[in-house]
């Protein structure tokens, strides 16, 4: 029988859209979701529990019915604008929810354990090009939680010998080639799906959070990397566990920054349509420049980001903004 991968977030964006790699590398994916911004009806390629992390019982549960090998851990609250409103939310959520998984994975003897991070714990170090080495200072609570985590992670394998592989990802674009998983967000926060909402008229205009960064164009730049690339790497992460190689922390991205400006002009390249726009004030907690200057992932886990050129994700994207949604 197939072995079990147990995916934390699974009925979200990225948790979807990894548990078809999974499934396509041979594993059973099991979707784990409170479903409370994931949905239903994206957990195509293995079994759904609703459960919340919160909830050790239910955690327990889990890991004793299915008896995974490992964990991939994506479930987590990820608005920067919340965090910084509400950030008792997002300490309970993110890092207590964490605790009581890698807690409950431990007692299972799941000792494998790949983290989703994310590249808001560097915060704004502009004209910084960040790598696994870079110090970490996050400006909100969502990117401060994360670095909870990997902290967490970190002690665990002292006392217990979980081995985990952390992953730190810069901005996440684009959809499954396949139109079966995608982006599909309420509400909408995103910067690719709210222009392509603009374009498509399921919103009045785009609103540019700040044009006065120091930058060229006055926007903020990201990097940004393919979905269907990103969850490649977690099963690269995973195989690299399995196969004792000891804990590890890589950075995902393509080294390419975009303001959000040339976001905007690509994807009228791609759809040949109009985005309308309207200025607006920054948001608190928002970096000027987020890149990747590492190549250790290429290196160490033979990954290569062969999607993520800015066109292609915008026409996966397209492509599943056209023709996927899923039922609340």
């Amino acid at each position: 029988m197939s072995e079990k991968v147990l995916v934390t977030g699974g009925a979200g964006y990225i948790g979807s859209h990894a548990c078809k790699a999974l499934a396509a590398a041979g594993y059973i994916p099991v979707t784990l979701d409170n479903l409370s911004t994931g949905w239903r009806d994206a957990v195509k390629f293995g079994p759904l529990v609703q459960a919340d992390l919160l909830d050790r019982a239910a955690l327990d549960a889990a890991f004793a019915e299915h008896r995974p090998v490992a964990v991939l851990h994506f479930a987590a609250l990820s608005q920067v604008g919340e965090a910084m409103a509400e950030p008792g939310k997002y300490w309970r959520n993110n890092v207590s929810g964490s605790l009581n998984l890698i807690e409950a994975a431990i007692d299972a003897d799941c000792l494998n354990f790949v983290f989703s991070s994310t590249c808001a714990t560097y915060g704004d170090r502009d004209g910084d090009v960040l790598d696994e080495d870079t110090p970490q200072a996050p400006l909100n609570a969502y990117g401060a939680s994360k670095r909870a985590i990997e902290d967490m992670l970190t002690d665990f394998r002292a006392s217990h010998g979980l081995n985990s592989v952390i992953f730190r990802y810069f901005n996440v674009a684009g959809a499954d080639p396949d139109a079966e998983v995608g982006e599909y967000h309420r509400p909408e926060t995103h910067l690719i799906p709210l222009i392509l909402d603009a374009v498509d008229g399921k919103r009045a205009a785009l609103t540019i959070h700040g044009t006065d960064y120091p930058t060229p164009d006055g926007t903020c730049i990201r990097d940004y990397v393919h979905v269907m690339d990103l969850v490649d790497a977690h099963v690269k992460g995973l195989e690299w566990l399995r196969a004792e190689r000891g804990s590890r922390v890589f950075c995902l991205g393509t080294g390419d920054g975009f303001s959000v400006r040339e976001v905007v002009d690509a994807t009228r390249h791609v759809t040949n349509r109009d985005v309308p726009m309207q200025d607006g004030p920054r948001r608190g907690g928002d970096a000027v420049k987020l890149v990747c200057g590492s190549t250790r992932a290429k290196a160490e886990l033979g990954w290569t980001p062969d999607r993520s050129t800015m066109k292609q994700m915008i026409r996966d994207a397209w492509r599943w903004h056209q023709n996927g949604h899923y039922q609340a």
